[in-house]
């Protein structure tokens, strides 16, 4: 299975790497801590409800896949948290790796996010993969995977 999962993503960074889209803007190199660092900003905006920042580091063709196996969109992963479906509460990440591979990189590692959904509190240990990439000089969020850690 994680030779799957490795073949799965190599594909999906060649993807974003030599894709259309990726051609019709700049490819930046990222590096380590840059991806590091978007991703903490993205946790503040979250845990702070700043939708303005979630607006502009979300890619336009973010594709969040959630533990639960929900697919969201950009727009609908937003307008989850703009009506307090969800809450994120508090998100925490540990054993972190990054991969980079020119203008994308690739998050590792487990996390624990305490959450509300539906009015329900929740606490969720996840392993995942976060992927960002970097173009005309900003770092863009375009795609999450998670699976819950039993």
């Amino acid at each position: 299975m994680s030779r799957f999962i490795s073949r799965l993503l190599l594909a999906l960074t060649m993807g974003l790497c030599f894709s259309p889209f990726a051609l019709a803007d700049s490819c930046e190199p990222v590096s380590a801590d840059e991806a590091l660092n978007a991703e903490r900003m993205r946790h503040a905006a979250q845990t702070s409800g700043d939708f303005a920042a979630m607006e502009k580091i979300f890619s336009p063709d973010l594709v969040y896949v959630h533990s639960s196996s929900v697919v969201d969109t950009k727009q609908s992963y937003i307008e989850s948290m703009r009506s307090g479906a969800v809450v994120y509460k508090v998100m925490t990440q540990t054993d972190v790796e990054v991969r980079t591979f020119g203008c994308v990189a690739i998050l590792t590692g487990n996390g624990k996010y305490d959450v509300r959904v539906n009015g329900k509190d929740v606490t969720v240990p996840l392993r995942f993969h976060s992927v960002w990439k970097k173009s005309d000089g900003a770092m863009q969020y375009v795609s999450w995977q998670s699976t819950r850690i039993p």
